[in-house]
């Protein structure tokens, strides 16, 4: 379901539950942050895959500092915890350090 065709589909469905104007206008806002923090959080899945799929160490290294400038961007924005940002690049540099040690 495209974007727009998404959030109009949302804000039909929720609306008849809305009892002023301002409580439609926050069910809109609602549904467009959500789609926005779905693409977000759709580009990281992404990003992750790139790292686990890359060749060579130095594919390697360029996806996985793709995805921690993501995480960055997202957890600055809330879509993710900070905390989680911060587990996920520690585990990317602990991978890292093993596939530089190995070879």
């Amino acid at each position: 379901m495209p974007y727009l065709e998404r959030i109009r589909f949302l804000i039909i469905f929720q609306i008849k539950m809305a009892n002023n104007k301002s409580s439609r206008k926050d069910i809109r806002r609602t549904a467009r942050r959500t789609e926005q923090n779905r693409t977000v959080k759709s580009r990281l899945k992404t990003l992750s895959k790139n790292v686990a799929a890359a060749k060579d160490a130095d594919e390697q290294k360029k996806a996985a500092a793709a995805l921690a400038s993501a995480m960055d961007k997202a957890s600055k924005s809330g879509i993710i915890h900070k905390n989680k940002a911060s587990r996920i690049k520690s585990r990317l540099a602990k991978a890292a350090a093993k596939t530089a040690a190995a070879k």
